[in-house]
């Protein structure tokens, strides 16, 4: 009786074992993001360095509002991070600690060990991991709403175009419409806002039936005649005519 009973641990135990480890995991993410947040920190300004001054692009007044409203619709208030209605995971300034902190420069020494270790860790739970969040509350903490703004606009990938890369508004204007940013017409430019959730999907010419469809939802939201479905809407199928 004693060796059946005496070694086997009581539902009581087990429980108080379960909850000993279940502590241990906030505490584990605690400690991930602040020292991920930390590492942006002390990077943020030498891999900002190494951003090319012709990707700070302006907006027009109305280009701003439009993009604004498909694509982070409470960019000018908030934080870094937002869950407006259509604004699904990312913000324009998670998009920019991503492209800055993971895909940009790569550092060197423990720097860079840390910033190969994030990226595996995006690459593989990018819609459960929070390190990309608190990159994002640095970025926009160090850098203001109008620069984050432009160097969005200026390096956003906007799909490929003749076998090479399109990087930013400016060089998406040429390539897919023939005229510069600035001389876009509203429909022009809700065409190019359009391609910006799947590029390639929703190509102008790979897919133009697609691209037109989104488009033509894309107007209606930015005309307001209809709103998102909640959050995670970024199709904006009840904008659908």
């Amino acid at each position: 009786m004693r060796r059946l009973f005496g070694t086997r641990p009581s539902a009581m135990s087990r429980m108080a074992v379960w909850l000993r480890r279940a502590l241990w995991l906030p505490l584990l993410l605690a400690a991930y993001l602040l020292t991920a947040a930390s590492w942006a920190w002390l990077n943020a300004d030498a891999l900002l360095k190494q951003v090319s001054a012709e990707s700070r692009t302006l907006l027009t007044e109305r280009q701003t509002a439009i993009l604004l409203r498909v694509e982070d619709p409470n960019f000018l208030t908030h934080s870094g991070l937002s869950v407006a209605k259509g604004q699904g995971l990312a913000t324009i300034s998670s998009a920019l600690a991503r492209d800055l902190f993971l895909y940009g420069e790569r550092l060197d020494g423990a720097a860079g060990a840390l910033q190969s270790l994030y990226r595996v860790v995006f690459n593989c739970c990018k819609r459960i991991d929070l390190g990309r969040d608190v990159m994002a509350l640095v970025v926009d903490a160090k850098l203001s709403k109008a620069q984050q703004l432009a160097l969005y606009a200026g390096s956003v990938y906007m799909g490929t175009h003749d076998g090479a890369q399109v990087q930013g508004l400016p060089d998406a204007a040429l390539r897919y419409v023939d005229k510069p940013l600035a001389q876009l017409n509203e429909q022009e430019f809700i065409g190019l806002v359009a391609m910006i959730k799947a590029p390639n999907q929703y190509h102008p010419s790979k897919a133009p039936v697609e691209h037109a469809r989104r488009a033509a939802r894309i107007a209606a939201l930015v005309a307001g005649q209809c709103q998102p479905d909640g959050w995670l809407d970024t199709s904006f199928d009840s904008c659908e005519r």
